[in-house]
């Protein structure tokens, strides 16, 4: 495993360029439209005032942003507690292959168990094959609960 990778969360000096790989991530890899820079800057900069909403991690080697994830928080009324979802993780292509997507979602799994969190759920795409062996990987389950979404 690269050691000279650094995983720690977001500050405000990264805003810029988290906003350039959160780009990446929505336009490049999900083909979503192109959001609004001002309202993507300001989710990023809404998690950094607000700790109790959520969490960037990112993933730096010698200055350059590699990779990052997002957890946001909510609660499980089944287990009254708080839960964690894993919204976003994505490593950069040139990257890949160094386990950076292992380490962000192992610092992930450690933050929720370290600060007594329910559980963390997440979501990918049904055609992203490599997501899904990486996740079961590292110990994840597909949930005994179906996700339904309304537009």
């Amino acid at each position: 495993m690269n050691q000279s990778i650094d995983i720690r969360p977001a500050t405000n000096q990264d805003v810029n360029e988290l906003y350039i790989l959160m780009m990446q991530y929505i336009v490049d890899f999900y083909k979503q439209p192109e959001p609004n820079e001002n309202e993507l800057k300001g989710l990023i900069t809404h998690l950094l005032e607000n700790p109790s909403a959520g969490l960037q991690l990112i993933a730096e080697e010698n200055g350059e942003l590699l990779g990052f994830s997002t957890l946001y928080f909510t609660f499980s009324t089944l287990k009254v507690k708080r839960q964690a979802i894993l919204n976003d993780l994505f490593v950069v292509p040139h990257a890949r292959g160094k386990k950076i997507g292992e380490r962000l979602f192992q610092r992930n799994v450690d933050y929720i168990r370290e600060n007594d969190f329910s559980s963390m759920t997440w979501e990918t795409a049904k055609d992203n094959i490599a997501a899904q062996a990486l996740y079961k990987k590292l110990g994840g389950n597909l949930s005994e609960w179906l996700f339904y979404e309304i537009k």
